[in-house]
């Protein structure tokens, strides 16, 4: 709402994408599409007058996407206790590693705490062991500098051991699209 100031979660830092419309259902679910309890993580999922009823010609995905016209949005974020919604990642972006949930934008938060992080993009990439694993590309600002192995060991040191990236490949520049936001599925095709 326009009088209002939407807030930060202070645990993240990430900024309210603000309050559920009027007539607007907004719940947080999870794997098995149960509802989640306020600052828990999950899928994000509208049902209300503004929500289509399907993808046209398209039943099959309709279906998936739609389950009893509730719109699944792919999106992952959580409800604090006063209703504030906050976006933290796409669900098609988690990283499975050795069973452990990764969310790309939590390790490039981290990324971008270092003093020479311009930008940072985190995928999963295929590992034998681990089924995946933590990959950061990375961009460094002008005239800075910091080696793979430095990032990998100072994400190391502030996140769990399955979070941190285990790659690190520097780049002059992330991709973009058009708007400025960065490729992540170009990145993972690159591998």
């Amino acid at each position: 709402p326009v009088h209002l100031e939407a807030p930060v979660d202070p645990a993240s830092g990430t900024l309210s994408v603000g309050l559920p419309g009027a007539d607007t259902v907004v719940r947080i679910l999870d794997e098995q599409g149960a509802e989640v309890p306020f600052g828990e993580t999950g899928e994000i999922a509208v049902r209300g007058p503004q929500v289509v009823p399907g993808y046209w010609g398209l039943p099959e995905e309709s279906a998936q996407a739609f389950p009893g016209g509730e719109l699944r949005t792919g999106d992952v974020g959580f409800m604090d206790p006063d209703g504030w919604l906050y976006v933290v990642d796409r669900k098609k972006d988690m990283i499975n590693a050795s069973g452990f949930k990764v969310w790309p934008r939590e390790v490039e938060d981290v990324l971008y705490t270092h003093p020479a992080v311009r930008e940072a993009a985190v995928v999963g990439v295929p590992d034998p062991y681990r089924g995946e694993s933590v990959k950061a590309y990375v961009s460094l600002r002008p005239g800075a500098s910091a080696g793979p192995e430095e990032l990998s060991a100072y994400c190391a040191a502030r996140i769990a051991a399955y979070k941190y990236p285990r790659q690190v490949e520097i780049l002059p520049v992330l991709p973009k699209t058009t708007s400025g936001k960065i490729l992540r599925r170009e990145l993972r095709d690159r591998g």
